[in-house]
């Protein structure tokens, strides 16, 4: 008997997975929790049935969403990461050294330990002792932060269930006054190409342009998400993503990426005209 992973994209339209055999399944206080094991993409994390990552194509995401903002900024110390339990956001801070401090505020524990267990290829950066473990609503928590961070990484499931309160305006606006006056946010903006999905980017952004001076999406292609054309937001109180490269610093710290190079940073954020059309329409 063959065992199928299968994720619904739309109403008309399923992704699916053959999987060799299913390693952990658990219901958390806020989600069911799955990893599986797959020949074609490793072993693979689902919430609520959710393609969350997969260990053949996690480094394209985690890349993107961490060094695009990090090449950007020239002096990040202190570092909020909201959700992000599997680690692989955790995994990609802790190699730069000039980071002082990493507060991961996520509303699940269980996803953390489940990560820690069965992915710990992007679940290995949790023992840095600049990483600190807060496990609060991320809408709640980052009410109490002003003037405190140089970088916010919303790392957030999609749009509904736990993640939900991470796409609205106060909480966007809470992230900009917990910003220090250079601060830099990037999130995680869902995919344009679906009906659907592209909804969801359309109402994230409108909300990210009312609160921030200097907003911006960029691209990147993850094969085991919708569509596998994904987008991310960021946004800043003086930085361009672009203009405010510094390439030859970025470049010089050495790291071995496998998708993010800073060729690749300019040119994700020219985007496909059907893109600035949608973005266009509530900027």
């Amino acid at each position: 008997m063959e065992l199928w992973y299968s994720e619904k994209h739309t109403k008309n339209c399923k992704f699916s997975i053959r999987v060799n055999k299913q390693l952990y399944s658990g219901q958390s206080e806020f989600q069911r929790i799955d990893v599986f094991e797959s020949k074609e993409f490793g072993r693979f994390l689902t919430l609520d049935g959710y393609m969350m990552l997969t260990e053949k194509d996690e480094f394209i995401y985690h890349e993107m969403i961490t060094h695009v903002p990090m090449a950007v900024h020239p002096a990040v110390k202190n570092v909020l990461v909201i959700g992000a339990g599997d680690g692989g956001v955790i995994r990609e801070l802790t190699r730069y050294s000039v980071i002082e401090n990493i507060d991961l505020v996520e509303i699940d524990e269980m996803v953390v330990k489940v990560c820690k267990e069965f992915l710990p290829k992007t679940a290995c950066g949790f023992g840095d002792k600049r990483v600190n473990l807060i496990f609060q609503d991320g809408l709640k928590y980052i009410r109490k932060c002003e003037n405190k961070y140089d970088l916010i990484i919303v790392d957030s499931t999609d749009p509904f269930g736990p993640g939900e309160g991470l796409f609205t305006k106060e909480f966007y606006g809470n992230c900009f006054k917990a910003l220090k006056e250079d601060g830099i946010m990037v999130n995680q903006h869902e995919s344009p190409f679906y009906d659907e999905d592209a909804v969801a980017m359309q109402r994230a952004h409108k909300r990210i342009v009312e609160s921030f001076n200097i907003s911006r999406v960029y691209q990147a292609h993850i094969p085991t998400y919708p569509s596998g054309h994904w987008l991310f937001g960021f946004a800043s109180k003086r930085y361009h993503p672009v203009g405010d490269l510094k390439a030859r610093e970025w470049n010089q710290l050495g790291f071995k990426t496998k998708y993010y190079n800073t060729n690749l940073h300019m040119g994700a954020f020219y985007l496909p005209n059907y893109v600035e059309e949608l973005l266009e329409d509530v900027e």
